[in-house]
């Protein structure tokens, strides 16, 4: 339940109505606004009904989250939620570009790519030093060393990095090397896996899930804010379609559709919505268009000799021509880059 505070009640009137909901077993939200005070009430609603709110002098409505997702949506929380992954904003005016190889293969290669990703104006760095891959003999990531190497370079260049965690037993080593976690679209309903995520507090980007409607995507990032984590980034990666030409397909509806319902930002991954190099350019720039806050986009410093995901990486001089372009596009759509 939402329930709106007068514009004149007394100060105190949050906190004694935050206890009165904490006291009856239900799990109370503070969510002070320039204009308004909001609460918010998670829980059995026949125990809420028993509190009778709405009777309260300082309480000038109360009405329900329609929404499945209630801490996801923007009926409890309609202002933007600005993720920091370390220092860096994601969602606010200034997009977001999170660039690197698809693997961390060696120390050479993730420097070279990301030296050239920080060059053209990326912020965040991107690598997997754990990689999901659909054959058993497909390069899988060096793991502990891959995060090693990670850490290393993210902090030589000043880039924070964001990588990502496939398993509850990794969840330790990795969330202490990276500064965001990444779920992959295979694990984003891996729900034991959301509950550990969610209690780090360490930001997260939750990627759509290859068959995921919607609202099973708002849902799992649910759980990761019913866990106490409400640092999320969503992250539109294409969905599987009957189209077969492109690895993916990319739905840039759920782009706006999302911002609508939801608080949290969300990015766009073109690299792997096509799983062609020579769109992701146009579908970049088509995700910015869309209303998305910031890009996720694979760059190597040679795609023909990567490990994985070669075929979607960009060439170093490729991502800095598109950087280019997303500035004044950026600036058409009120953002800046």
């Amino acid at each position: 339940m939402i329930i709106v505070l007068k514009p004149d009640a007394p100060a105190d009137s949050a906190q004694r109505l935050l206890d009165r909901i904490q006291g009856a077993g239900l799990k109370p939200l503070h969510m002070p606004g320039s204009e308004r005070v909001v609460l918010g009430a998670l829980g059995d609603e026949r125990v809420l009904a028993e509190l009778a709110l709405d009777s309260d002098p300082a309480v000038e409505s109360v009405k329900e989250i329609l929404a499945p997702y209630k801490l996801v949506s923007r009926e409890l929380h309609p202002h933007d939620t600005v993720v920091d992954v370390g220092g860096v904003p994601v969602g606010g005016d200034r997009l977001a570009v999170i660039a690197g190889p698809c693997a961390v293969e060696d120390r050479d290669q993730l420097y070279d790519s990301a030296l050239a990703a920080k060059k053209a104006g990326a912020t965040l760095l991107r690598a997997g030093a754990y990689k999901p891959r659909t054959s058993p003999y497909g390069f899988s990531g060096h793991g502990p060393a891959g995060l090693s190497i990670l850490r290393e370079v993210g902090d030589e260049l000043g880039m924070p990095v964001v990588t990502e965690v496939m398993d509850t037993a990794d969840l330790d080593a990795v969330a202490a090397q990276a500064d965001a976690l990444q779920i992959g679209a295979r694990n984003m309903q891996n729900f034991a896996l959301l509950r550990a995520v969610g209690q780090t507090r360490r930001p997260v980007v939750l990627k759509r899930g290859l068959s995921a409607t919607i609202q099973e995507w708002l849902l799992a990032a649910e759980y990761l804010l019913s866990a106490g984590n409400d640092q999320v980034i969503l992250c539109e990666r294409g969905i599987r379609t009957f189209e077969t030409a492109t690895r993916n397909t990319l739905d840039l509806n759920a782009v706006p559709y999302v911002k609508a319902r939801t608080h949290l930002p969300v990015i766009v991954d073109p690299s792997h919505g096509t799983g062609l190099r020579e769109l992701v350019p146009a579908m970049a720039m088509a995700g910015i268009a869309a209303g998305a806050d910031g890009l996720l986009i694979e760059v190597h410093r040679d795609p023909a000799k990567a490990l994985s995901d070669g075929a979607q990486s960009l060439y170093p001089d490729q991502f800095a021509i598109l950087m280019g372009r997303l500035k004044p596009l950026a600036a058409a759509v009120g953002r800046s880059l």
